[in-house]
């Protein structure tokens, strides 16, 4: 009896897995092709990646003491507007109407807090 019981059980989750399994090869196949098609892109972008990491690590190293002390110089980038770019290539940054008022810088370039 027991073996009956057994095999029942055994025997009804049988549909259920096959449907599982049919999704998973389906997702499966879906990845694979999705896969297929992007690997041409992504084999262009690593090339790209060679060619220009170099130049891009070079720049950060370069460029980034001023961005830092930019950002030391603007507070919060929520405070400003959008950069707008002027014809003759000047960038301006207004400051929101909202914003919270600025620290005063003394002569010797100290904040006064």
């Amino acid at each position: 009896m027991k073996r009956v019981i057994l095999i029942a059980a055994l025997a009804l989750p049988a549909p259920a897995l096959a449907e599982e399994s049919l999704m998973e090869r389906g997702m499966k196949l879906f990845l694979e092709g999705l896969m297929e098609e992007m690997e041409p892109a992504l084999e262009g972008l690593d090339e790209i990646m060679r060619d220009f990491g170099p130049a891009l690590a070079e720049m950060m190293q370069e460029m980034g003491p001023a961005l830092s002390e930019l950002m030391d110089q603007v507070d919060d980038m929520t405070n400003y507007e959008p950069p707008i770019m002027l014809p003759n290539g000047d960038i301006i940054m207004r400051r929101k109407d909202t914003a919270p008022e600025l620290p005063e810088i003394g002569e010797d370039g100290t904040v006064e807090l």
